[in-house]
């Protein structure tokens, strides 16, 4: 046991290393290429952070894990509400702007609403996962076209600061854009085999240790890149990039997997999974409403959210020994 254990450390500290160089040297190779900084935020920087959910889970499916593909899709969704911006908020609270509550959190909202529509049958067919990855590319393609008309875009403008600062010679960012893609695929894959090793050793279901050990392993990118941008006073930037990494697992992670190998689905993940990830949701709405001031989720709501993190892992616990 002690070897698949080392695995999920290693694999882990091996995965978001990778993903971050992988990030790097894909985000310099496009503006070499003459790409637009906003686009490369949002494609390449968003695609990056996301991309150990999505390799990870990619391989649990073809590798006959659908709990596993889907604990690490749904259980980061769950990560990035309740811990990620739960810990930032108590560190400093977030301001959350009308547009965000007009536009990105519905559309997160509908998109957890075909989720859930979709595993009732108990089932992820090929079928839904080909609609998760064009309902993806649709919103791709909005966000992309609606941002691109902005022309004093925050996000943008930071993206392009940090690449004018970035001197690494194109020859470079190529290598680490081969690197960190190869390294990204060997860290999943060992993460994948060290996890299911687990699960089978301790008796323990491949959901639940996607729900926890590789869910909050994946996420840390998001955990990182928020904290960072809280701390500068980028509340904007903090709170999309739990939204857009929501969207994109539920979206692109699932649909993936879904698209990869069909998959039954346990009913613990819709009485259970999917309640605790659609009411989190739900409860950004009304944090960020802001009934008596302007908008936006306090120090008190933050260790609410993590409180409710405590309490979904308790009760994943409860599941184990009572299971």
């Amino acid at each position: 046991m002690l070897f698949p254990v080392l695995a999920i450390i290693f694999g882990l500290l091996l995965l978001v290393w990778s993903a971050d160089r992988f990030v790097e040297g894909a985000a310099v190779a496009a503006r070499y290429a003459g790409m637009p900084p906003l686009l490369i935020g949002m494609v390449i920087v968003g695609f990056g952070t996301s991309a150990p959910e999505m390799v990870v889970s990619a391989l649990a499916s073809w590798q006959g894990n659908p709990g596993l593909a889907l604990g690490n899709a749904y259980g980061s969704n769950i990560t990035n509400i309740a811990l990620i911006l739960g810990l930032t908020a108590v560190i400093s609270p977030i301001a959350v702007h009308s547009q965000v509550l007009r536009k990105e959190l519905p559309v997160l909202a509908l998109i957890t609403l075909l989720a859930v529509f979709q595993l009732w049958d108990g089932n992820l067919s090929r079928a839904d996962g080909w609609v998760l990855l064009m309902v993806f590319g649709g919103l791709m393609g909005w966000s992309i076209r609606q941002g691109m008309k902005r022309r004093d875009d925050s996000f943008g403008a930071e993206i392009g600061e940090e690449l004018a600062g970035q001197k690494m010679p194109l020859k470079s960012a190529l290598i680490w854009l081969i690197v960190g893609l190869l390294l990204l695929i060997a860290s999943s894959r060992l993460l994948v085999w060290g996890a299911v090793a687990v699960a089978k050793g301790f008796g323990v279901s491949d959901l639940i240790i996607g729900l926890t050990i590789v869910a909050v392993g994946t996420s840390l990118p998001e955990l990182a890149s928020s904290i960072i941008a809280t701390r500068k006073g980028e509340h904007d930037i903090a709170l999309g990039n739990v939204l857009g990494s929501n969207m994109f697992n539920t979206l692109a992670v699932v649909g993936i997997a879904g698209a990869i190998h069909p998959m039954s689905v346990a009913g613990e993940v819709l009485s259970r999974d999917m309640l605790v990830m659609g009411i989190l949701t739900l409860s950004l709405f009304v944090m960020g409403y802001g009934f008596s001031g302007p908008g936006r989720i306090n120090r008190w709501e933050g260790g609410l959210l993590l409180c409710c993190y405590l309490a979904y892992t308790g009760w994943l616990v409860l599941s184990v020994i009572n299971g």
